[in-house]
């Protein structure tokens, strides 16, 4: 199916928050060889509208990894938007399967851009620490059943915050990179019995760097690397001097940022920085 001109000045923008199952799809994206979670959404528009419209997002997230707060925006001409805006994610999800699901949509201002608006994101990676996997997280945590040293990993977690260059922690990519330079403004870990929950959450994000620092961070908890090891990993720009990359089914996109338009210059000054 050829994709149809989104760009028309008669159109109706739609703001969409998409939650997913990442298991059985090649990632987000569209593939050559593999199914993409935009394929299947862009196929149920298809249904609903006749047209194939092309959908924009925040991110792209990687094969195996899930999605809670995953923002995407379309635009179809009015002429063919009938329905309540509110009714949308309805139509949808009766189109899609159970693994996709449209949490929420509305109407988009104008310039209103799904990945370029966004001034932040936050991961959430969640790891078993038990000798045996609770069965229900299967798909959505990664067994490591030694014990882990929590504060050692708080410890080391504090060295990533602010801005860094974090190529140390990122996958590598078949492209240069124009920078390889992060701001994160948040990176903890907090236990509750068995399940530990890393919490990340930054102004972007390299190629599987999340799951990069994850691994590292899980390897200072086993005591294979100690905390003061974290500067030297982070200055070395390596990928090969810091830890294992962590597995995908643990990592979900749980929310994307974007900062408030304000009428006033007043405002918009105080919101400066905000995220």
């Amino acid at each position: 199916m050829q994709t149809s001109a989104c760009c028309e000045v008669n159109t109706v923008k739609i703001k969409m928050t998409i939650a997913y199952d990442g298991t059985q799809y090649a990632g987000w994206q569209v593939q050559k060889t593999g199914l993409g979670v935009q394929q299947r959404i862009e196929e149920a528009l298809h249904q609903i509208f006749g047209e194939t419209y092309r959908l924009h997002s925040s991110s792209r997230t990687d094969t195996g990894v899930h999605a809670l707060g995953m923002v995407a925006h379309v635009e179809i001409p009015h002429a063919k938007f009938k329905m309540p805006v509110a009714k949308l994610p309805l139509a949808l999800n009766a189109c899609l399967p159970p693994d996709i699901r449209i949490m929420a949509a509305a109407l988009g201002q104008a310039a209103f851009h799904a990945r370029f608006d966004a001034c932040g994101k936050q991961y959430r990676y969640f790891v078993w620490n038990h000798h045996a996997l609770n069965p229900l997280l299967r798909h959505q945590a990664w067994l490591v059943p030694p014990p882990l040293d929590l504060n050692a990993m708080r410890a080391a977690a504090q060295h990533l915050l602010g801005r860094h260059d974090f190529a140390a922690f990122a996958g590598t990519r078949n492209y240069r990179m124009k920078s390889t330079v992060r701001t994160l403004t948040r990176c903890h870990v907090k236990r509750s019995g068995p399940l530990l929950t890393f919490t990340i959450e930054g102004d972007g994000f390299l190629y599987k760097m999340c799951r990069g620092m994850v691994g590292t961070l899980v390897q200072v908890g086993q005591g294979k690397i100690v905390v003061a090891e974290m500067e030297r990993i982070l200055a070395s720009r390596d990928r090969r001097v810091a830890g294992m990359t962590a597995p995908a089914q643990g990592l979900v996109l749980w929310k994307v940022f974007y900062r408030k338009k304000r009428s006033s210059q007043g405002e918009e000054a105080r919101d400066t920085g905000r995220r």
